[in-house]
């Protein structure tokens, strides 16, 4: 999805929303998740001597992570920083327009709930079908938000974005196209992330925000009190897109993205959403006169910017909060001020290698511990005969209770109340999403882990690809129970089967399936275009 306004000699241009991908796009794993393999976010380690002597790890150890102000865990992608990265050489082309900062119609608003706010109902658009929930790949009738913040505003724009803060529950809910109609509040669209989490998807959950990289809108923004905080640079990541000519069309995205726009096929560059930009560390700052565009090169410098959407004949865009009114742009052309863009645009490189990186703390970590890759969304239908470890709950099953449905806040199957057993069956390849760089491998060790509630269970299993052959069938698996297994060669299907408990109250079941041990075929870091220079 795509969205602002950009100026060139004066003149304002709209640009047009290009809808998120249902289907992940299909691509090679290349750049730096090469190196990541299946898992993929960070593990803190010890701090080392190096990090004791660094300015910029001294400088954020009084920062407190995971709060609407300072979105995310220490160790998210947004907050950690590279040291000794590899630049490429491609350079980000021309458009028709200048790069702009943009922080009006076409960015995002961030509104933080309070204890007592009350909570609001969202339906679907008017003539629309329901609100699309890109995790469960379903539209939903209607969402209910537990605490809704009073004077929400969302962009006005064609994308209308909107990332509403909850931190009682913890929970950034992200919406597209939100909108006051008649008295209701109206989305087309909505995903959620943990406000204390990555602010990135998972192989498994993995969609959970508005952008079309499948992040919440304000991750990777700067924020308007951050602007005049004093200090030099803001402290994480920011949030990029790109116009067509710089995107890649395979590979649509890298780690730590786990989605696209429907539109990569057509794009004609050579960086992937995703990708990490950056500029060189002998990039000059200082004849850039406006503060807040000094201030985001320096950010550039040491954090560097993640490429989250696609927009239209635009180099680049960052996002800036609604409302913050800084860009000399907003007063008229300035031919300057463009140009100085441009210097920006023509200096950017991604980031092909990281010698190590440190999170928002200073402290050394990892970026490859394994995530989850299994999800329980559907389509879900009744059956489980085939499912040889369930038959005999299948004869007493209960054919008249209502059936399970896949929560995306769970993230689990939930069975209302009701009396009897229901079994169902999902064998469509949905549960393992098909995100490009964490394919399972054949021959690596995962270990399955169910979490259930009213005795509900779980069983998996996995076949060849013409589902004659079981190659590992984990049996039925309750609350706390897990299998160990080695991924078989020639898997081609995937089979989920649950089962509710025997009522008459509420049941549900999840899991988790994570690989054991980093990847036996790691590779190297892939460049399309060589080396540039090292940090």
């Amino acid at each position: 999805m795509t969205r602002f306004v950009v100026f060139k000699g004066g003149r304002m241009t709209s640009m047009l929303t290009i809808r998120s991908a249902r289907w992940l796009l299909s691509g090679v794993f290349a750049g730096l998740a090469a190196a990541m393999g299946a898992g993929a976010w960070a593990t803190p380690q010890a701090t080392d001597k190096a990090d004791a002597a660094d300015p910029q790890a001294r400088a954020v150890r009084h920062l407190r992570f995971g709060t609407a102000d300072r979105p995310f865990a220490a160790d998210s992608p947004w907050n950690a920083r590279p040291i000794g990265v590899t630049l490429g050489s491609f350079e980000i082309p021309k458009a028709k327009n200048f790069p702009t900062m943009e922080d009006g119609k076409w960015s995002t608003g961030v509104f933080v709930a309070a204890s007592d706010d009350p909570p609001v109902t969202v339906l679907p658009l008017p003539g629309r079908k329901g609100i699309w929930d890109p995790d469960a790949e379903a539209m939903r009738e209607q969402i209910t938000i537990p605490r809704w913040p009073a004077g929400v505003v969302p962009a006005s724009a064609a994308d209308g974005h909107g990332d509403i803060v909850d931190p009682v529950d913890r929970v950034i809910h992200s919406f597209n196209v939100l909108r006051f109609i008649d008295g209701q509040w109206r989305a087309d669209q909505y995903a959620w992330t943990r406000l204390d989490g990555r602010g990135w998807g998972e192989p498994g959950h993995y969609f959970q925000g508005a952008r079309a990289a499948a992040v919440p809108t304000m991750g990777g923004l700067v924020r308007a009190k951050e602007i005049d905080d004093g200090d030099e640079l803001f402290r994480h990541a920011l949030a990029m897109s790109l116009t067509h000519t710089g995107l890649s069309a395979d590979p649509a995205y890298i780690f730590p993205a786990t989605s696209a726009d429907t539109g990569a096929r057509s794009n004609t560059g050579q960086i992937p959403q995703g990708a990490l930009m950056m500029l060189p560390p002998d990039f000059d700052v200082s004849p850039i006169e406006d503060p807040l565009l000094r201030k985001v090169a320096r950010t550039l410098k040491v954090y560097g910017a993640y490429v989250v959407d696609r927009n239209v004949e635009t180099p680049f865009v960052i996002y800036v909060e609604m409302g913050a009114n800084k860009s000399p742009m907003k007063r008229g052309w300035h031919p300057a001020f463009a140009a100085q863009l441009d210097r920006v645009r023509a200096a950017l490189r991604q980031v092909t290698a990281v010698e190590r990186w440190v999170d928002g703390n200073g402290r050394p970590m990892s970026m490859e511990t394994p995530q989850n890759q299994m999800s329980l969304r559907g389509p879900w239908r009744r059956g489980g005969a085939e499912a040889t470890a369930m038959k005999a709950a299948v004869a007493g099953a209960g054919a008249d209770r209502p059936p399970g449905v896949f929560d995306t806040r769970r993230q689990a199957v939930v069975f209302p109340p009701g009396e009897g057993i229901a079994v169902q069956v999902n064998d469509s390849g949905r549960s393992l999403q098909p995100v490009t760089w964490a394919k399972p491998e054949a021959g690596r060790r995962y270990r399955l882990t169910v979490t259930a509630t009213g005795d509900a269970k779980l069983q998996l299993q996995l076949l060849d690809a013409d589902r004659r052959t079981t190659l590992f069938d984990s049996g039925e698996l309750a609350d706390g129970a897990s299998k160990t297994f080695e991924w078989p060669q020639g898997q081609g299907a995937v089979r989920l089967t649950v089962r509710s408990g025997p009522g008459p109250g509420e049941s549900s079941v999840g899991g988790a399936l994570v690989p054991v041990e980093a990847s036996a075929a790691r590779r190297g870091p892939a460049r399309s275009d060589g080396e540039r220079s090292r940090r």
